[in-house]
């Protein structure tokens, strides 16, 4: 376990590596408390939000799906998961890449948009975990996924 330093660790933490204490109720909520960075060196998971959900009819509200997730994640962040006797976080090194940035009075661009987003991501090296959003999303991320990998199924 990481040594605590203090609140802000998706700003203030020195590895991309372990787990830190932190208190659930502070500090910016950055997924599972990994550092925000755009810097891919040496980084071999991506967590990244797609607040989109203009694809979807009668359940808007997926867009806020991101944040609601980063949120959550933080009251679990603190230690590792029962009952696992590994912490993942120990293996990987994983940052916070923010959210895809698109113009929603745009829709037309929105999926290269994401796509574009994605295949910076997987063209560094690094596994993505994409926090969504409506289901749309899953076909502009295997597009970029399709690129550098060849036909997925």
């Amino acid at each position: 376990m990481e040594e605590f330093n203090g609140n802000d660790q998706a700003f203030t933490r020195d590895s991309l590596y372990g787990t830190a204490s932190e208190p659930t109720y502070a500090g910016v909520t950055s997924f599972m408390r990994r550092r925000y960075s755009r810097d891919l060196q040496g980084v071999d998971l991506v967590v990244s939000g797609v607040p989109f959900d203009t694809a979807t009819t009668n359940r808007p509200g997926t867009r806020f799906g991101p944040r609601a997730i980063r949120t959550a994640s933080v009251t679990s962040a603190w230690e590792r998961h029962y009952p696992w006797e590994f912490d993942p976080f120990d293996h990987l090194a994983v940052i916070d890449y923010g959210d895809c940035n698109f113009d929603h009075a745009l829709p037309h661009k929105i999926p290269a948009a994401i796509e574009a987003h994605a295949e910076h991501i997987v063209q560094a090296g690094c596994a993505m975990l994409t926090l969504g959003g409506d289901h749309f999303i899953s076909y502009p991320l295997l597009k970029a996924h399709a690129r550098k990998y060849g036909a997925l199924s």
